[in-house]
């Protein structure tokens, strides 16, 4: 046996773990586990809809009408989470100040707070009588049962998601990328828009779908500030609501059949959303490719 130097003798090979089938398997199992949680239900809605029922649904005005208002409002949420959101998450990334924490939490706390306190938190907020009633009324933008709210409501719960995946996204940017574009002359401007945005972009577009998802899905706070949503602002058509708010009257009211009708529409809508972006990213239709530009 050799001898290092000195005569001391080298030190011991660290010890790998084996991997094998046994490694693999439990792998399998566990992961397998979690997928058919999420599919059984799905499979549930289906089996319970027969698919006729689900173009039944589609052809039901009330069902059209109840998805574009989601679709419109959520597009809405998801708007506003990219012009405020994504600067909160570059500051939150990038400088320090006092109360930095504070903030932080702050912006992940509409993440566990019980979405029903949210609805009554805004409720409060613009009941007839407050200041924040007279101050929606006077810009044009009343809340309660209006387009208005039910944005209000899935900008509370949703944009988070954009502001903390935006805010690590733009952290796991490498600084010495950014020290290059500065030392070729990149003025502070030029190095976010060509260089720091670009790496960060893949990470906020997840946060944006994710605040999408989570706009779409919300029914806890637009119970109690939009249930029923009439004509106004940009949503000129029927009194209606929010698909959630329908499948969940459709429950209550007994019509179960047409409700998982309406929740099975629903979701192909959104898988196919998902499976969208899953597809522009093999194939090159978004600013990025699988595993290329993520942070």
């Amino acid at each position: 046996m050799s001898e290092g130097a000195g005569g001391a003798p080298p030190p011991a090979p660290a010890r790998r773990w084996r991997t094998g089938p046994l490694w693999l398997a439990l792998q399998i199992a566990l992961s397998g586990s979690l997928l058919l949680l999420f599919v059984i239900p799905i499979v549930a809605l289906f089996t319970y809809a027969p698919f006729h029922d689900i173009v039944s649904a589609y052809g039901d005005p009330a069902v059209r009408e109840a998805l574009w208002l989601t679709f419109f409002a959520s597009g809405i949420a998801v708007l506003t989470a990219v012009v405020f959101g994504i600067p909160l998450g570059y500051v939150l990334a990038r400088r320090k100040f006092p109360g930095r924490a504070v903030v932080e939490s702050l912006v992940a706390l509409p993440v566990v707070v019980p979405h029903l306190m949210v609805g009554l938190g805004l409720f409060f907020l613009v009941i007839p009588g407050t200041p924040g009633y007279r101050f929606t009324q006077a810009i044009g933008f009343p809340v309660y049962d209006t387009i208005w709210g039910v944005v209000l409501v899935m900008v509370f719960v949703s944009a988070p998601y954009t502001v903390l995946a935006s805010e690590l996204s733009f952290r796991a940017v490498d600084g010495r990328v950014l020290e290059a574009a500065r030392s070729l002359g990149a003025g502070s401007a030029t190095a976010f828009l060509t260089v720091t945005f670009p790496l960060a972009l893949r990470g906020i577009v997840a946060g944006l779908l994710l605040s999408w998802a989570r706009a779409v899905s919300e029914i806890g706070g637009l119970l109690i500030l939009a249930y029923a949503v009439y004509p106004g602002g940009p949503y000129t058509g029927p009194v209606t609501s929010t698909i959630s708010v329908l499948i969940y009257n459709l429950f209550q009211n007994g019509n179960l059949t047409e409700a998982a009708a309406v929740s099975s529409l629903f979701l192909l809508f959104a898988f196919a959303l998902f499976l969208i972006v899953r597809l522009g990213e093999r194939s090159g239709w978004v600013p990025w490719r699988r595993g290329e530009l993520a942070p």
